[in-house]
């Protein structure tokens, strides 16, 4: 049954649908109106037209806006991305094609689930792994309605989806990506309690201090006995060089020239990670 009324502030008729039950009063008769807007070229005229047609098809795009209420996103962001959606259905239609309707639904949904899958998670994961965090929420819920509430196994998801378990555990993790939880969060429920940013662990500095043993470790090796025992002596010991001097009996100059080369040699044979051939320019004896 099609009944013609006046569409919500607009001179375009609007066409009162009655389906499976269902009435939708919002799918106005503007083929008239699409033709014109495709015949015309860029202009004031066009852009009228186009802003007529916004009007008189809005109504639809808040009520598909509204299926997706209550998950996380206000009803009017949601309606501001809709109506970019239809938008988007109006400059892209071609008359002639099919009813406009028919293009516009899956195109303001698109954009909507577009929104969701851009915008709204806390953790950005790939598309694949987002339809699989959705294949697996949907197979969760329908087992647990058949048996009686009881969480089913990651097995019982991979039979029931065709998934594979790791597939399956993929999207289980991403179950939990949508929302994250503030490291301000309390953990306890105890006076003494603690946040979530307690239990995480800092930066070690003693790791950097492992990694450069581990690299000055071929270029100490290199060195003649005599030097490797003065290095030992000046930064193991902690002995003075002028007490160094005084037990290999040479000057402290001398030592002091001696550490500094061979603090130089070691340190270029780390960040050459013995790339280079050796390049020991002599023993280093007095």
């Amino acid at each position: 049954m099609l009944v013609e009324t006046s569409a919500h502030g607009s001179d375009l008729p609007t066409r009162t649908r009655v389906s499976g039950g269902r009435v939708h009063d919002d799918a106005p008769d503007t083929a008239t109106a699409f033709t014109r807007l495709s015949a015309l070229p860029e202009g004031p005229e066009r852009d009228a037209i186009r802003d007529e047609l916004t009007k008189a098809w809005l109504p639809m795009a808040h009520r598909i806006a509204g299926r997706f209420r209550n998950r996380g996103e206000s009803l009017e962001d949601l309606r501001q991305v809709a109506a970019l959606g239809l938008v988007k259905a109006i400059d892209r239609y071609e008359p002639g094609r099919g009813a406009f309707e028919s293009y516009a639904v899956p195109t303001i949904t698109g954009e909507i689930k577009r929104h969701f899958r851009d915008r709204m998670w806390a953790l950005r994961v790939p598309r694949r792994v987002q339809e699989l965090r959705n294949k697996v929420r949907i197979a969760r819920r329908e087992l647990a309605a058949s048996s009686g509430g009881e969480t089913p196994s990651v097995a019982d998801i991979a039979a029931h989806t065709g998934l594979t378990e790791e597939e399956v555990n993929a999207g289980l993790e991403a179950l939990e990506s949508f929302s994250t939880l503030s490291l301000d969060a309390e953990m306890s429920t105890s006076d003494d309690g603690f946040s979530l940013a307690d239990t995480i662990g800092a930066c070690d500095d003693a790791f950097d201090v492992v990694i450069d043993r581990e690299a000055a470790k071929e270029g100490l090796r290199r060195l003649p006995e005599r030097e490797r025992a003065i290095l030992y002596m000046r930064f193991f010991e902690d002995m003075t060089q002028s007490r160094i001097a005084e037990r290999l009996g040479i000057s402290q100059m001398h030592v002091s020239r001696l550490i500094s080369r061979c603090c130089a040699q070691v340190r270029e044979q780390a960040l050459d990670h013995g790339s280079r051939p050796d390049r020991r320019t002599g023993d280093g004896r007095a």
